[in-house]
């Protein structure tokens, strides 16, 4: 039996995502064989509502010490499609909150096709409509960093476990991604 969203404050356990990540092996820097080409990492996330942040903190994190383009999405995704359609990257990775059945920070790396089902969003648009604009007009390729949140309650902090999450992706995608080149 399907259980049907009705409303904003469900509890988490009635909302979730399904999915296969994409595996890999120990010590292996998951980012490093998908991050090629011209990158856009986009993040997305209402900060006002806890763990829900967690994109747009990431975005903001690693913006200015690599190079790709990264764009704070915020709760309002669908306003930087036509930025991101305009840059045309060869890679799109898209950073938000995800209920992935496991415990708070937990995070997957997945493709859009692996995101088959989405109960809930806080956003605007949901992700999977979002994704498959983006697929039918850009033929990039995408992929989505999912984080388990442990609270979307508006007004609370980034969790601890999220916030060491986005600690160790950060660190993920600076080290395989080129540092941001200087112009100077």
């Amino acid at each position: 039996m399907v259980q049907k969203f009705t409303g904003l404050f469900d509890p988490p356990e009635r909302v979730f995502h399904v999915f296969q990540p994409i595996l890999m092996e120990k010590n292996t820097n998951l980012f490093a064989p998908i991050l090629k080409g011209k990158t856009v990492i986009f993040g997305i996330g209402n900060t006002l509502r806890g763990d829900d942040g967690l994109g747009s903190v990431l975005v903001n994190t690693i913006a200015g010490k690599i190079d790709a383009l990264c764009l704070d999405g915020g709760n309002a995704p669908e306003n930087y499609l036509g930025k991101i359609l305009k840059e045309r990257p060869d890679t799109l990775l898209i950073i938000d909150a995800l209920h992935l059945g496991e415990q708070p920070g937990t995070f997957k790396l997945l493709k859009p096709d692996e995101l088959r089902v989405s109960y809930f969003s806080t956003h605007s648009i949901p992700l999977r409509i979002l994704i498959e604009y983006l697929e039918d007009e850009l033929h990039s390729d995408i992929y989505i960093i999912g984080v388990q949140p442990s609270s979307l309650t508006l007004g609370e902090p980034i969790s601890e476990p999220v916030k060491k999450a986005i600690q160790r992706i950060a660190t993920l995608i600076i080290q395989a991604v080129s540092p941001k080149k200087s112009f100077e």
